[in-house]
């Protein structure tokens, strides 16, 4: 085969060179086998030219795909961690405080022990110092039964609500020890406030021969009495005693008495009266 340069052709009046290799073929078989050859040759190399340039584009597709996918997993993981992260500060932050208020819980679980250790150590003083005062209070409370049995019958009559409220049995009262002393206490008052007074009074007294009278009487304190009717016939004179008030005859004295009793009464003007005093 040789290879000449075509010559140069004019079209329209202008002249044209041919770029394209010319082919001398010397046989009309061998040249068609040449064409089909080159002409094979080239389609070869075109499809396997696009077969390549697709591959390549469907790796590059995937390699942009899996860097994408990987990114993604990489923003995903960083978030999971960060919130992760955010959780396990807040545990800790919980972990740290359910610590402290066990540590709270166990310091006031413990001055609470301190506190009952010390509460039952003083009960069990209260308790010694209650036997002991209800000890007290009940002689206190017989005594002042007694007193009340020694005073006038004006007097016991106006301590009546207190001194009914003093318990026979002192083993068997429902009041508390608070309640029994404030009831004694109430009755010495009352005691104490009429020994310094002088009260006047009319009562009906049992004379000696079984008669009945009504009388004033002047009372001095919770010691000594004395008693007369309206006419001045009738006078006598009592005293306290451990069973009770007793009162003696005493006539003579009767002006005296009835002079005292109505300065006492303010209808007379105060003088110095004479009058019969029995002390023992």
């Amino acid at each position: 085969m040789n290879m000449k340069r075509k010559p140069e052709s004019i079209e329209g009046g202008q002249r044209r060179v041919s770029s394209l290799p010319m082919f001398r073929f010397y046989g009309v078989g061998s040249g068609l086998i040449l064409l089909v050859c080159i002409l094979s040759s080239g389609a070869a190399i075109t499809e396997k030219n696009k077969m390549t340039v697709e591959g390549t584009r469907g790796m590059l597709e995937k390699w942009i795909e899996i860097k994408r996918i990987i990114s993604k997993e990489k923003r995903d993981f960083e978030l999971a961690r960060e919130i992760l992260k955010d959780r396990t500060n807040l545990v800790q932050q919980e972990i740290e405080s359910l610590h402290g208020k066990i540590i709270d819980a166990e310091n006031s679980i413990a001055e609470a022990d301190k506190k009952r250790s010390d509460m039952v150590s003083e009960n069990e003083k209260f308790r010694a110092v209650s036997s002991s005062l209800g000890n007290s209070l009940a002689l206190l409370e017989q005594r002042t039964q007694q007193l009340v049995c020694r005073l006038p019958d004006p007097i016991q009559q106006r301590l009546k609500p207190l001194s009914q409220r003093l318990p026979t049995d002192p083993e068997q009262t429902k009041l508390s020890l608070a309640e029994r002393f404030q009831n004694v206490v109430g009755i010495l008052n009352e005691v104490d406030k009429s020994n310094r007074e002088i009260t006047v009074c009319s009562e009906v007294r049992t004379l000696p021969d079984g008669s009945s009278v009504e009388v004033a009487s002047l009372y001095i304190g919770i010691g000594q009495a004395f008693y007369a009717n309206a006419n001045g016939t009738i006078a006598g004179t009592g005293k306290a005693s451990e069973k009770g008030w007793v009162w003696k005859p005493s006539n003579e004295a009767a002006p005296q008495i009835l002079e005292a009793i109505a300065i006492l009464k303010n209808e007379k003007v105060a003088t110095y009266i004479k009058l019969p005093v029995e002390i023992q």
